[in-house]
């Protein structure tokens, strides 16, 4: 490979050197801002003194979530939530993805429903009908009110129809010759093709799963069934306000605020996105037609 050493060139390289370099502090400063209050102590965080490294040094916010045996219930039950929502939700995106995605002469209903889709992602009913059907389907206060409760997204299901449209007819065609079916042309030649859509919105399923709350905090009766995001959203510092504090609670009072519990909570909540998504980066720059051509 020749490379270009030009005055033009050489400025052009330094320049997106600088401009990534901006770009990923920019990424990176406020993940590690939040981490240095998180460990800040009580009066540094609260002052507003804390800004590019931690000012004392306090794992009370760390301590007060972690000590709570709930927490690790949270945990798993939002664990249990990513896992089978993602895989759950990526089956019938793709499941109802594949026949829009197919001609209208062996689909003829496929703009009516196409019709039908838009017309549901641009409107809803509401939360309270939302609320009724997951009720009257026996979901509330189980995990699948949480798998389910929002199980189809449509903006996921036209981006996944886009990309089986786009992928080369003749595939399909050379399938059917050698006698496939549509359940072995969708598992055997469109999905090895699709695999970095799907990664993509594998991703973006797992991270609406892993950080949304509200849902929990309306399907869910008891905090038992709390998962994480819920759980460390109702967590607050919570000490009785009066003369008769233990030496515990004062000293609790003295090392732990909200700001520094706020941004412990925050830093716990990234950390498992932060590792899943290394792994599903390859697959954002795979070609398009990965695994579809026989050598």
């Amino acid at each position: 490979m020749v490379r270009n050493t030009t005055l033009g060139s050489r400025t052009f390289e330094i320049a997106n050197y600088v401009i990534l370099g901006l770009l990923l502090i920019s990424c990176l400063y406020p993940l590690w801002y939040t981490f240095c209050v998180s460990i800040s102590e009580k009066s540094a965080a609260n002052a507003g003194l804390v800004t590019l490294y931690p000012i004392g040094f306090s794992l009370a916010a760390y301590k007060e979530i972690l000590g709570d045996s709930l927490f690790f219930n949270a945990f798993w039950i939002s664990i249990q939530r990513t896992v089978l929502g993602t895989g759950v939700s990526l089956l019938l995106i793709v499941l109802m993805a594949y026949p829009l995605a197919r001609p209208k002469r062996d689909f003829k209903l496929r703009n009516t429903f196409m019709w039908i889709l838009v017309f549901c992602m641009l409107f809803n009913g509401g939360l309270i009908p939302w609320y009724l059907t997951i009720q009257n389907y026996n979901l509330i206060d189980t995990i699948w009110a949480l798998v389910l409760g929002g199980g189809v997204p449509i903006f996921d299901v036209i981006l996944i129809m886009n990309f089986f449209r786009n992928l080369p007819k003749e595939l399909n065609e050379a399938a059917v010759v050698d006698g496939a079916g549509p359940w072995s042309i969708l598992f055997r030649v469109y999905i090895p093709c699709s695999i970095p859509v799907l990664a993509a919105v594998a991703l973006f399923l797992a991270v609406y799963h892993w950080n949304e709350f509200f849902n929990g905090l309306v399907l869910m009766n008891t905090s038992a069934n709390y998962p994480l995001q819920t759980y460390i959203q109702q967590l607050v510092v919570n000490i009785p306000v009066g003369t008769n504090l233990t030496p515990e609670q004062y000293k609790k009072l003295s090392e732990l605020s909200n700001r520094t519990l706020n941004s412990a909570k925050v830093f716990i909540a990234m950390v498992p996105m932060l590792i899943v998504y290394p792994f599903l980066q390859k697959y954002f720059v795979s070609g398009i037609m990965l695994g579809a051509v026989k050598e």
